[in-house]
């Protein structure tokens, strides 16, 4: 491979891990380690996220950190990060010919607003309209979204990694319908009405 010459590639692995492992998350989101693919590049990461609002759920993603210190010509770097996420929408949403843009926007804004720098980026997004009939009639409708993207970041340090996985939430925030909201800022949760009378 040749190194693109305004990259400075960064190698250590254990220490892009060790940011991921002390990044803080988002209240609404549950975010686990889950067992990463072995067989695309030598290291690699794996992390799930659920995300809720109360107790409903709202959506889900995945975030997989590639790392080959060899580098790769389709990746233009040695990191690559793979995401999915996916989310229920408004059955008008699930059908409008301007949600696959959107979804598209939601991830390269959710990366420009926190400064992540990426190059090589590559995706799809799906709508998924299900209406069951016959005998599966009983079966509630399905509409939702769903966003499969890769983009090489541009790591030139370790902690650059926290842009993307910011990045990465506000992804699936956007697609659940939550706020985004600034570095430090805690979102407010609504009073219900059995809290009033205690």
């Amino acid at each position: 491979m040749t190194p693109d010459p305004h990259i400075d590639f960064i190698s250590d692995f254990a220490s892009v891990r060790g940011r991921v492992a002390d990044h803080a998350w988002r209240p609404e989101l549950a975010v686990s380690e889950i067992p990463a693919p072995t067989r695309i590049a030598p290291d690699a990461l794996a992390l799930e996220a659920v995300v809720r609002d109360g107790d409903a759920q709202l959506g889900t993603g995945r975030l997989i950190i590639l790392h080959d210190p060899a580098g790769s010509e389709s990746w233009q770097g040695t990191f690559r990060l793979v995401t999915m996420a996916r989310a229920d929408v408004d059955p008008e949403m699930a059908t409008d010919p301007l949600l696959a843009p959107v979804a598209r926007s939601w991830l390269t804004d959710s990366l420009n607003s926190r400064g992540a720098a990426y190059l090589a980026l590559a995706g799809t997004a799906t709508s998924v309209v299900s209406r069951p009939f016959g005998q599966l009639d009983e079966e509630p409708d399905e509409n939702r979204v769903e966003l499969r993207a890769s983009w090489t970041p541009l790591l030139t340090d370790p902690g650059d990694i926290a842009g993307h996985l910011a990045g990465w939430q506000d992804l699936l925030c956007h697609a659940c319908g939550l706020p985004p909201l600034p570095e430090g800022v805690l979102r407010l949760k609504p009073r219900h009405a059995d809290e009033d009378q205690a």
